[in-house]
């Protein structure tokens, strides 16, 4: 089932989305949401959010083998991780901004967790009945900036869609992401270093983690830059495809 987030001019709804013929690069127009109080059509009605609306973000780093040996990392020997805050969120569609700050803009197409119930200190064994269900992010990384958070927190660095997959099994996804129509990435969350409950369970060791909360699992090589005008689609097969484009911050 797929769970969704749209803004309409009475404020955002949320239901269960069907999809139909409705394709990512037409931003899903006519979809349905089917809410409480009724239905709404992509498009038409509104336009979809970010799927949750977390007190953080947390994503991990380092978390595939190619992605160690493109950047000279050494082998983590625990799920390596930063936090983005919300206000990095951006919905499917939305565009990009390329900050002025940046010369080397780049992208990251991760699987992510929604957590459903607060929770803390859990087991691997466990990890899964805390999901409310899986989406994608698009880490995006300003890499000559110092540091993780001048890289990677700044407004729309997380484009977060399109929607929640409540039923899907995240530990053998295939994913592949488009930039202006090129496949940059290509992989299976099999070769993921630390697996989404390893990584969940970790994390909980550290944090209260609360409904809403976004962790996302890493991403595996991802060559290039970003130029403003690139569209940039990350599929994870079962899951979906988020879409964005850059453009100037100005």
């Amino acid at each position: 089932m797929r769970l969704a987030r749209l803004l309409t001019p009475a404020g955002p709804v949320s239901g269960r989305l069907t999809v139909g013929d409705a394709a990512p690069e037409d931003d899903y127009r006519g979809a349905v949401l089917h809410a409480d109080d009724g239905t709404y059509e992509v498009g038409r009605d509104g336009r979809l959010l970010p799927p949750c609306e977390p007190s953080a973000l947390y994503c991990v780093g380092r978390n595939f083998a190619e992605t160690l040996e493109q950047m000279d990392y050494e082998r983590p020997e625990e799920p390596d991780f930063f936090i983005k805050p919300p206000a990095s969120l951006i919905g499917h569609g939305q565009p990009i901004p390329s900050p002025e700050f940046t010369d080397e803009l780049t992208y990251a197409g991760e699987l992510a967790a929604v957590i459903d119930r607060r929770c803390r200190d859990i087991e691997p064994e466990a990890a899964s009945g805390f999901v409310r269900g899986y989406t994608i992010i698009n880490d995006v990384d300003a890499l000559d900036q110092q540091g993780r958070t001048a890289r990677k927190a700044f407004d729309g660095s997380g484009p977060l869609g399109p929607w929640l997959e409540t039923e899907v099994d995240p530990t053998g996804l295939e994913m592949w992401t488009d930039v202006a129509g090129e496949r940059r990435q290509e992989a299976n969350t099999e070769l993921m270093l630390f697996d989404p409950y390893e990584v969940i369970a970790f994390l909980s060791e550290r944090f209260t983690l609360r409904p809403g909360d976004v962790i996302a699992f890493g991403s595996p090589a991802n060559p290039g830059l970003l130029e403003r005008g690139d569209t940039v689609e990350i599929t994870y097969d079962g899951v979906g495809t988020l879409r964005n484009t850059v453009v100037s911050s100005r």
